[in-house]
């Protein structure tokens, strides 16, 4: 049981560690309204469980239900818009959702990471947080008070062209990485980060199933 246990748990921080790179590669300063939400690409790596025989698997987490809404993000002067979600991408479970101003200047992705145990949140953290380094260039990660082990990085798209600002966090058993993507030397505001941050991780709380004591 060990060593499934362990297999199953390595697999998945793997899956975490390559989703978190490739959710921020599909995404440009100018966002088209019609643009469909960034999903990460095809996984080498299937997704795999095992039910007994004389026990019936639990019911599949619908986390798309769990994602905060464009009405949830109110700013002066801007007006968001959620693109339809993404739910378990590329048959990991979890949900994406890409919101963009109303003049496609900003975006802000969130994605959503279902983990085997709470226990695995701080290594899929901090193999989330090193592997932003292949997205982006920014300053060292810095605490932030959201969630379980809240981490932000502000910076730049490798090629310079947007300013990039990313949350990390854990929520129970569920990784969340939030990524506000928005004009060159402009970043956003940690006020705004922490607000939609707070809300998202919130909605989880309320949402996700109590863990056993």
């Amino acid at each position: 049981m060990t060593g499934s246990r362990t297999t199953r748990a390595a697999g998945a921080l793997a899956l975490v560690a390559l989703s978190i790179v490739s959710a921020g590669c599909d995404r440009n300063q100018g966002v088209p309204a019609d643009k469909p939400a960034a999903s990460a690409a095809p996984l080498p790596i299937p997704l795999t469980t095992t039910t007994s025989t004389t026990q019936a698997a639990k019911p599949a987490m619908d986390y798309a239900r769990l994602l905060i809404q464009d009405r949830d993000i109110s700013v002066t002067n801007d007006t968001y818009t959620a693109q339809s979600p993404i739910i378990n991408p590329n048959g990991r479970p979890g949900a994406e959702v890409l919101l963009v101003n109303q003049d496609q200047t900003k975006a802000i992705n969130i994605l959503l990471v279902g983990l085997p145990d709470p226990a695995d949140g701080p290594s899929a953290l901090g193999e989330a947080v090193a592997n932003l380094a292949k997205t982006m260039t920014g300053s060292a990660p810095q605490p932030s008070p959201v969630g379980t082990g809240g981490t932000l990085v502000t910076g730049t798209s490798l090629d310079g062209k947007k300013s990039v600002t990313v949350l990390l966090f854990t929520e129970g058993a569920t990784l969340a990485r939030i990524e506000f993507d928005g004009v060159a030397g402009e970043p956003t505001a940690p006020a705004f980060v922490t607000d939609i941050g707070q809300k998202q991780d919130i909605a989880l709380r309320v949402g996700l199933p109590a863990q056993p004591a």
